[in-house]
């Protein structure tokens, strides 16, 4: 595990995307150090420009929108983490229960991933969230988490059947090893690379839907989040009256902790797969060279 931190961290994409997602955390840890001003309270006029005393400028009802985005991320992020590893749970136990068992459970969950898989994940989060009213944030992070498990137990399963035949898994059997350590020691580890990847992955689809569906109006408008301050944005009309950072401060969040996540995506790939490494081209033998044209031709 250590080898793995130490190669993320020395991966230029890594470094820079876990930098940036650290900063988003420790923002979302020290709101209330990093501003004097609640997120629900006014403090105000309505829809003023950014300046010294709102560095992001009031929203329509005078809400400060710098605490409003900072106290906003606790919730997304949490969402977010929290949505990820419930996600990327379901898909290991899945996929790897699928992979290794075979048979009728086989059968039986690769039938389920594939129902689940078919359905519209949107539409269906559309509905869900409409039948339960305002839900909250927690409701929609299981709602989330619930319908966006497929694609991951379905990648996971296949990688499974590719190593439970493979010489060090057959060697722990014939030892007489439990399924459960045979699971967690000789095949988890060898997933790990898969697993984080769908980890980061589910938390980008978190944010972004969290965020689509409280802009919607299926969130709970009391909550504050990003999600939410788009909607209050959108409601109050601040981009038709000039209001451009209520909508500019929530957009660029989820854009920037998502680039930063796609990052650290990019960067676990790398490092899984040696072939998407890029390699500095060696240098050819002539190069800064000067060619002698005149040998040449007496040549």
């Amino acid at each position: 595990m250590n080898t793995v931190l130490l190669t993320l961290v020395r991966n230029p994409k890594a470094a820079f995307g876990l930098g940036v997602v650290v900063v988003f955390i420790v923002l979302a840890i020290a709101a209330p150090l990093l501003t004097a001003y609640e997120p629900t309270a006014r403090v105000g006029g309505p829809h003023q420009p950014p300046s010294w005393e709102h560095w992001l400028g009031t929203t329509r009802i005078g809400r400060d929108v710098w605490a409003q985005l900072v106290y906003g991320a606790r919730s997304s992020l949490l969402i977010g983490f929290g949505t990820g590893f419930l996600i990327a749970a379901l898909g290991v136990a899945v996929g790897i229960t699928a992979g290794y068992l075979g048979g009728w459970v086989d059968e039986g969950l690769t039938f389920l991933t594939n129902v689940v898989l078919v359905i519209p994940n949107l539409p269906l989060l559309l509905v869900l969230a409409a039948f339960l009213g305002q839900a909250g944030p927690w409701a929609i992070a299981l709602i989330i988490g619930l319908t966006s498990w497929a694609w991951g137990a379905r990648v996971i399963r296949a990688q499974t059947l590719a190593l439970r035949r493979r010489e060090f898994i057959q060697a722990a059997e014939l030892l007489g090893e439990p399924r459960w350590r045979v699971i967690a020691v000789e095949l988890l580890p060898n997933l790990i690379s898969i697993v984080g990847i769908n980890f980061i992955g589910s938390v980008i689809y978190t944010v972004i839907t969290q965020a689509t569906l409280e802009f919607l109006g299926l969130g709970d408008p009391l909550a504050v989040s990003w999600g939410t301050m788009l909607y209050n944005a959108q409601t109050s009309s601040a981009l038709i009256v000039g209001a451009w950072w209520e909508v500019f401060a929530p957009c660029a969040a989820v854009a920037v902790f998502g680039g930063a996540l796609a990052l650290i995506n990019f960067a676990i790939d790398e490092i899984a797969n040696p072939r998407l490494r890029t390699v500095p081209r060696a240098p050819r033998p002539w190069a800064g060279k000067p060619i002698d044209t005149k040998a040449g031709a007496e040549a």
